[in-house]
């Protein structure tokens, strides 16, 4: 007599379509074994992460035979660490985890050891414990539950249906301030592992079959992604190191090629001039015979005198008179220091508005004032900032600044002026504290959130022969 919960029962041949959600795998070919206790899957890049008293494991599958290019990147707990002795005899010892798997319309959970499984055809091995009471073998068929496909690795359904999992994330920084801390503290409420790698404190093993970082005498393990805070002093070398991540394939926030075009602060106007995006008047020269004619480029006094190589508000200059203007260039010539020459706003009143730009959109925004008799307004040097409306047209501008420099993090600092929004600068490291005690907003979490979205694998293409291979 069977009750409204008892099992159907099912029939397995001993190959079948299987599929493991909790992993994100959505279709796979197994072979049963009843010979073996614990199931099998074939797993790469095995690494270990997170707190001793929960411990997780980072591990890759490739589900298809013979598709190294498609890679899943899981993540689960570890539940325990067994010797398995394989068919072959040999003796490994494997990590194992608890995961459901799904055939047909039925789901249950199973245990699942990790090992490479790329001398073997069958990418997973089902095991007597993963094999209920209701299930008997036909040893003689194979699938005999209803079939999968491999199809779903070349559509977006591959990326939709991926779950949420912990990730093994570093953050670049050498401060340990509000913005670092807050990385850490909203990643671990997460399920994640945030690590805080010191970026001087890195270094590189450049070859072409085995690209490394390298961190206080050992190799770091593969993160899913890398948060960059590196600060204005040390951009060559951390933009370098960033390099190194990307070689390797490591998902970074913000790219090496974005962080240097942006601190690069003449190359940054070119950039932003050539998309039509408004900007002060701005003007550059070498010459020391040009400083009329770069002055009158920009317009008439007051003017903006800024060092290339100026961050937080430091070495830019408020020219009142012409010349003021004149004496500032000519001590920044005679100092052998680039600088720019930029037409000042005044009805922007020592004011200008942080927009905090992530994945595209304008997360927050708040309107920053400078201290008394400052024209500055950044917050470092005595401004204070509360939130702000922004209009679209601003919104608009942030983020085609942020686009051009492929940011996927941004602060853009515009100007109100009398013609519409003017970009003063794009930071690709910008901080969190001022913006998020001034809106209210929980900024790094939109982070995140971002984040766990673009670690998501990517669908592969096609290949001609894919019918022949993965039949």
């Amino acid at each position: 007599m069977t009750t409204p919960d008892t099992p159907q029962p099912l029939q397995f041949g001993w190959e079948e379509w299987v599929a493991l959600p909790g992993l994100g795998v959505p279709a796979l070919k197994a072979k049963v074994d009843t010979g073996a206790r614990t199931s099998a899957l074939h797993a790469f890049d095995i690494e270990t992460f997170g707190p001793v008293s929960k411990p997780k494991v980072r591990f890759t599958v490739h589900p298809i035979p013979g598709r190294d290019d498609l890679v899943i990147p899981c993540s689960a707990s570890i539940i325990d660490r067994r010797d398995v002795t394989s068919s072959n005899g040999e003796r490994e010892l494997r990590y194992v985890i608890s995961s459901q798997l799904t055939v047909g319309g039925d789901s249950w959970p199973i245990e699942i050891t990790l090992t490479n499984r790329s001398t073997m055809a069958s990418r997973m091995l089902l095991g007597r414990q993963a094999l209920k009471d209701h299930i008997s073998i036909v040893a003689t068929d194979r699938f005999l539950q209803p079939e999968l496909s491999y199809d779903v690795y070349h559509s977006a359904r591959m990326r939709n249906e991926q779950p949420k999992r912990a990730l093994r994330i570093a953050v670049l920084s050498r401060e340990d301030n509000y913005s670092t801390r807050r990385l850490v503290a909203e990643g671990e409420a997460r399920g994640h592992t945030v690590e805080v790698i010191n970026t001087t404190r890195c270094y590189m093993a450049i070859n072409a079959m085995a690209p490394e970082v390298h961190y206080d005498g050992k190799r770091l393990p593969r993160f899913d992604a890398v948060v960059p805070r590196i600060g204005a002093s040390i951009t060559p070398y951390g933009t370098a190191i960033i390099r190194q991540f990307e070689t390797i394939g490591t998902y970074c926030v913000n790219s090496s090629a974005g962080i240097t075009s942006s601190r690069d602060k003449l190359y940054a106007h070119q950039l932003m001039a050539r998309a039509k995006i408004g900007m002060p008047n701005t003007a550059f020269a070498a010459s020391p015979h040009d400083t009329s004619n770069l002055m009158g480029l920009v317009g008439t006094a007051p003017l903006i005198v800024k060092l290339l190589e100026s961050t937080q508000g430091k070495g830019v200059v408020l020219a009142e008179t012409k010349k003021a203007a004149e004496s500032v260039i000519d001590a920044f010539r005679g100092l052998k220091a680039n600088f720019l020459v930029q037409d000042f706003v005044k009805e922007a009143a020592g004011e200008d508005i942080r927009c905090l730009v992530i994945g595209g959109k304008v997360v927050g925004a708040m309107k920053r004032t400078g201290a008394e008799g400052d024209f500055r307004s950044n917050l470092h040097r005595g401004g204070s900032a509360k939130a702000v409306r922004i209009t679209k047209i601003e919104r608009d501008t942030a983020i085609r600044a942020a686009k051009v420099f492929d940011l996927n993090m941004a602060g853009v600092d515009l100007l109100r002026s009398e013609s519409g929004p003017k970009v003063l600068e794009v930071n690709s490291s910008p901080g969190f504290e001022g913006i998020e005690s001034s809106t209210g907003k929980d900024i790094v979490g939109a982070l995140y959130d971002m984040i766990e979205s673009r670690v998501r694998p990517a669908p592969v293409r096609r290949r001609k022969s894919s019918k022949t291979a993965e039949d």
